[in-house]
């Protein structure tokens, strides 16, 4: 890339360090996950506690030394730890292992890097590395003392790692352009949708909860799912039809983890924006999984840094065939639905999951009925569409006598496109005035 540094491999010994403030623990099963979606091979796992992490290697001289051991016996090229590593204890830790050193931060954005599709998913992806690198730089110059002056070498110009940085800083500076055009192209696509009052239903959830595997089924939509962290991560629009409410977009978006790093809240900031403008969110949770309560924690504070806290949310407990369950709906004290238990894999508790949507989505539905004349086609076939006709018959005159169930401000817009007066088909009640 833009330095040299160890050769790196596949085969990797894992370190994995309990500290005692609480906050910064990570799960070790996790830690392992990461690893093998990554499609690194972990031949063996070093564990320990500290009080505190060495300010020069994250790990005492003991664990270091037994580190070395391990990476001799299995022969391999990388350590991976399970923490964010400063710049200098990555640069100490190569220096002592001779050996590519990986932390938390780095394994995420390769995975990142491996999964991106899409031309924006690649933008994002290489800027949070590049961010990311830049704090890394010096580390493969040392070796050349460029940045030394001496008989011959001073004067006008730049070092090496001068030379990197600013080559580094223009590059970023190209990515965040391209990307303010995706955002820009994103934000009238969702403006668009906004003056056709389409809603949005946006899957949110931790990585491998099952939201991929539900949005397939929901929208018959081929997003590549599998059972590994971050198998998603270019978002996928679909439509997607919801009784009582009509034509819905319903967005898939990355999964969240753990102490995602910032650099990729911040870079993915323009997908997660789906999330943050979505009429409803789907938090879609793993509840086979021990885990479960932490990791709705995590969520929730990752909703709240992209400012979607305050976004209306129904939760659905999936993978409840692991747990020997069956679907089943929850309602709060005033009897709104607000958690669904199905099997997104076995595709049961679905009627239930578009029940639920059909309640929290829909708004101020009406039932009446209307007679249309055969002159009328148009707003009759627009009734259709919007699958609002729930039974129709025609007399001897041709007339069409029409039994509608739909949102009220859809069906009031129909009657004004079509120019007919509201007045002739529904009475005042029915009407809502104040909305017309």
């Amino acid at each position: 890339m833009f330095f040299e540094r160890p050769r790196s491999g596949e085969v990797a010994v894992l370190v994995h360090i309990d500290f005692q403030d609480s906050t910064e623990r990570e799960e070790t099963a996790e830690f392992m996950e990461l690893v093998r979606s990554a499609g690194a091979t972990s031949a063996a796992l070093l564990t320990g506690t500290r009080r505190s992490p060495s300010p020069k290697t994250m790990i005492g001289e003991g664990k270091l030394a037994e580190l070395k051991e391990m990476l001799k016996a299995h022969e391999a090229e990388l350590a991976i730890f399970n923490h964010s590593l400063a710049p200098s204890q990555e640069r100490n830790l190569e220096r002592e292992l001779q050996c590519r050193v990986l932390d938390r931060t780095g394994l995420i954005l390769d995975i990142f890097a491996q999964r991106a599709r899409t031309h924006e998913g690649k933008l994002q992806v290489e800027l949070a590395q590049l961010e990311y690198m830049s704090t890394r730089l010096v580390r493969g110059w040392t070796h050349l003392e460029r940045q030394k002056g001496g008989i011959g070498l001073r004067g006008p110009g730049e070092t090496q790692l001068e030379t990197d940085r600013r080559l580094l800083r223009g590059r970023i500076k190209a990515i965040h352009k391209r990307l303010d055009r995706v955002r820009s192209q994103r934000d009238q696509s969702r403006r668009s949708r906004e003056r056709a009052e389409i809603p949005s239903v946006s899957l949110v959830g931790y990585t491998n909860a099952g939201k991929s595997t539900l949005f397939n089924a929901l929208t018959d939509a081929e997003v590549y799912a599998a059972d590994q962290l971050f198998a998603t991560l270019d978002p996928t629009l679909r439509r997607l039809d919801i009784s009582d409410v009509g034509p819905v977009v319903m967005a898939d978006t990355v999964g969240f983890i753990r102490h995602l790093p910032h650099k990729l809240v911040e870079a993915f900031r323009a997908t997660l924006q789906e999330a943050a403008e979505a009429s409803l969110l789907v938090h879609v949770i793993d509840a086979a999984d021990p885990q479960r309560e932490s990791h709705i924690e995590q969520v929730n504070d990752v909703l709240d840094e992209i400012g979607a806290g305050e976004v209306p949310r129904l939760l659905v407990m999936n993978k409840t065939d692991l747990l020997g369950m069956s679907p089943r709906l929850e309602r709060d004290g005033d009897g709104v639905v607000h958690t669904v238990w199905l099997s997104a894999r076995d595709s049961a508790g679905f009627e239930l999951l578009e029940q639920a949507l059909a309640e929290r989505l829909a708004v101020d539905l009406i039932e009446t009925e209307l007679v249309l004349t055969p002159e009328q086609g148009w707003l009759r076939a627009q009734l259709h569409d919007h699958q609002g006709v729930r039974d129709e018959q025609f007399d001897d005159q041709g007339r069409a006598h029409l039994s509608v169930r739909m949102p009220r401000h859809d069906l009031l817009r129909l009657l004004s496109h079509a120019d007919e007066n509201p007045d002739n088909y529904l009475s005042p009640a029915e009407q809502g005035r104040e909305q017309w």
